[in-house]
């Protein structure tokens, strides 16, 4: 019998039944939090990646050398700010961290904020330790910015908010600052301070301050400017008295020089050969913190000397 072959001829393999694609999970919401502490992290690393990619490494001169008058564009000396500490001669009574809190505005920060490392200290005292009980000894050293020629924060600030003036000065422009930090990570001697937060002034404290400082805001970056105000009245004062600017006028200029009761603190003008501040650069006791990294500070340290018995 002849098999019917238009009959439709049926399949043994059934058809696998088609797979849905699985389901993704919900990502959970963005943390605002989170995302804030990874741009402090990622702000923190590349200001460390740029301050050890700097150019600081140079060789070491002489102090008279460094100290070489240099002059300006044009002929004319414009002045070198510096300053002398004499380690010999400060007994550590703070006096000067007083005196430059009180005259520069700087907020005092409180207890809880200054134990999180928040405290803002344009003079600070740095106390170092030599040997072990029982020949111990201790040193107090003051250190405000050291204003550095080669200075690395002026190099990282990505809006030039901080910049060397034409004195010589480190300058800061509160108004620019961005608040990223990486000055703060630049600065090998840590003398850059963060406002972590608006500073409040009592009602009696806002009686205090100093009309010719400008106080500054949350978050920006503040610094000592060697009293520059001051630096500018005693400019003033010489010009309308119809004389020039003398070393006397700055010796004991800023905040800080002037209320040292053991004068230990010498402010001047390193490009001046006969102010006092040059002659004590020339000192054999004269040191700079850090010299080997080639910032060059302009703050100068005159060690303790050796007393004869």
């Amino acid at each position: 019998m002849a098999s019917d072959e238009s009959a439709p001829r049926s399949n043994p393999v059934s058809p696998a039944p088609a797979r849905s694609a699985p389901t993704q999970p919900e990502a959970p919401p963005p943390n605002p939090e989170r995302r804030g502490a990874l741009r402090q992290i990622a702000a923190l690393a590349a200001g460390a990646a740029a301050f050890v990619a700097l150019p600081l490494l140079r060789p070491r001169r002489a102090l008279a050398q460094e100290d070489a008058p240099s002059p300006a564009p044009g002929g004319t000396r414009k002045p070198r700010w510096g300053m002398a500490i004499d380690l010999d001669r400060c007994t550590a009574c703070q006096g000067c961290v007083v005196a430059c809190k009180t005259e520069n505005n700087v907020p005092i920060a409180g207890a809880d904020q200054t134990e999180r490392g928040r405290g803002i200290f344009w003079m600070d005292m740095l106390q170092t330790e030599e040997g072990e009980y029982p020949d111990l000894k201790g040193q107090f050293i003051p250190t405000p910015c050291n204003h550095c020629d080669n200075a690395p924060c002026v190099k990282v600030c990505p809006v030039g908010a901080t910049y060397i003036n034409e004195e010589g000065i480190v300058a800061q422009m509160w108004a620019r600052c961005i608040g990223c930090r990486f000055c703060t990570t630049a600065c090998p001697y840590t003398r850059r301070y963060f406002n972590w937060q608006a500073p409040d002034w009592s009602e009696a404290a806002r009686h205090t301050l100093n009309p010719n400082v400008a106080t500054r805001p949350k978050g920006v970056v503040e610094k000592c400017t060697f009293c520059h105000h001051r630096i500018r009245q005693a400019r003033e004062t010489a010009r309308a008295e119809g004389r020039a600017m003398t070393d006397a006028d700055v010796r004991r200029l800023p905040a800080c020089a002037q209320a040292c009761p053991a004068d230990a603190i010498t402010f001047g003008d390193l490009n001046d050969p006969e102010s006092e501040l040059s002659q004590l650069a020339k000192s054999p006791r004269a040191v700079r913190l850090q010299e080997e990294l080639g910032t060059h500070p302009k703050v100068i340290y005159l060690r303790e000397a050796k007393w004869q018995e």
